[in-house]
């Protein structure tokens, strides 16, 4: 349902378009509604029609249920033997009995009219999960996310642990370490290392530390750590590992790396050194999908427009000597701006139709 002022905005915006040689149906396909959509909402006086149907007077069925019946249905379902039983099983009870009242659904919906659906017995009411952890990142060192994963040995039973804080701006591996035991204080140490490296004593801001709820990363010890250092800790929901995703991601890209040793690792040594080849690659070589294929080392050091640039520049030079083989515009090498965690849908919904608004607009 489209609020009537964003109805005026589109279609404004649609009438610019069109008037400046845009034809009507790509517009439209644009602002993601159809032409007859349009046609509906504009009036003959010019004005734009709202949505009727919340105002809308709807007459009464006249298979609905009378006074009398919905009386009847309260009377019988509020009776001692059935204050316990939800409509699905008072519905058979009576049809043994030879009585037919209404429909599941009917009595159902009556008693939420009346305010009678209520959980019995010892059920209790489903509980409404809270909001995602939402933080964005606008420059590197704004925001961190960290994890611990498992790396196998060749001994069965027996693990690594490789902990590491990833850059949620640039995609950075900012910090990382292999042990042999999971601890915190292992973690404590890792991220004040990290921040000694990253030098964020010397900014007014200090980052937040986005992370699981493992009891590594909850530990006190990790804790005093991140109040000393004024770092913010941030948690993912119960349970939810999508709230951690990049980290998440970030553990897929180096287990699935051609160079990772299926059969596990000799031991610590090896996957330290493994782990060293690995984060210099991914910084450095790794082209990241989602950073328009510049390194995380290129962004986290503020070389990104550059690179890109570079790179539109000679697609430009391509397509102007054969344009034949160029149907539309040059790949897209714009970059990319601030990065969301866990961004919020309405959010999301909200920046689409903005994004549409100013495709028109344009």
């Amino acid at each position: 349902m489209t609020a009537l002022e964003d109805r005026r905005q589109m279609v404004h915006a649609i009438d610019q378009a069109h008037s400046a040689g845009c034809r009507l149906r790509p517009a439209c396909s644009c602002a993601g509604i159809d032409v007859r959509t349009l046609q509906r909402w504009k009036r003959l006086d010019g004005d734009i029609r709202a949505d009727g149907r919340p105002g809308a007077i709807r007459p009464r069925p006249s298979h609905a249920l009378s006074d009398r019946e919905r009386d009847e249905i309260l009377h019988v379902v509020n009776q001692p033997r059935f204050a316990e039983l939800p409509p699905s099983q008072i519905v058979p009870k009576l049809a043994d009995e030879g009585t037919y009242l209404a429909s599941e659904s009917s009595i159902h919906r009556l008693l939420r009219q009346e305010g009678q659906t209520r959980h019995r017995g010892r059920s209790k009411p489903a509980r409404t999960g809270r909001r995602a952890t939402t933080h964005t990142a606008h420059h590197p060192g704004e925001v961190w996310c960290w994890d611990v994963t498992w790396l196998p040995s060749r001994v069965v039973g027996r693990w690594f642990y490789l902990y590491m804080i990833l850059d949620l701006y640039s995609r950075k591996i900012v910090g990382y370490e292999v042990h042999e035991t999971e601890s915190s204080d292992h973690a404590a140490a890792l991220v004040r290392r990290t921040a000694a490296s990253e030098r964020i004593d010397e900014s007014l801001a200090k980052p937040v530390l986005h992370g699981d709820n493992g009891a590594v990363l909850k530990a006190t010890t990790v804790l005093a750590m991140l109040q000393w250092l004024g770092i913010s800790p941030s948690y993912s929901r119960p349970r939810v590992s999508n709230d951690n995703a990049f980290a998440e991601s970030l553990f897929r890209t180096i287990k699935y790396h051609t160079g990772y040793p299926v059969r596990g690792f000799e031991g610590l040594d090896h996957a330290r050194q493994w782990a060293d080849r690995l984060v210099s690659w991914y910084n450095q070589e790794h082209r990241h999908s989602g950073l328009r294929f510049v390194t995380p080392e290129e962004r986290h050091a503020g070389r990104q427009n550059q690179v890109l640039a570079a790179r539109e520049a000679v697609y430009t030079k391509a397509r102007e000597k054969n344009p034949t083989r160029w149907s539309r515009g040059v790949r897209d090498w714009t970059p990319i701006g601030a990065v969301q965690l866990n961004p919020d849908h309405e959010d999301l919904n909200r920046t689409a139709q903005n994004q549409a608004k100013g495709r028109l607009a344009a």
